[in-house]
């Protein structure tokens, strides 16, 4: 199933996995939280990327990637 849109709620403890495992949509500049890159959507052509993207999303230990998907 297509991801429609990516994003973060509150709570981020900046731990990088996210960016580790999908740095073509996720990113945490130091000293801040986790966002989600501008332009990610053209990764998301990608079916790996999609997935890199839902494993970032299941292993996040604070549970604050949101993926909604279609």
């Amino acid at each position: 199933m297509p991801i429609r849109r990516i994003w973060i709620d509150e709570g981020c403890i900046s731990c990088n996995l996210c960016e580790d495992l999908a740095p073509e949509v996720f990113e945490v500049p130091v000293g801040a939280d986790c966002s989600v890159r501008s332009g990610y959507r053209a990764a998301l052509e990608d079916k790996a990327v999609v997935a890199q993207v839902v494993e970032a999303a299941e292993s996040c230990p604070t549970e604050v990637i949101i993926v909604e998907r279609d």
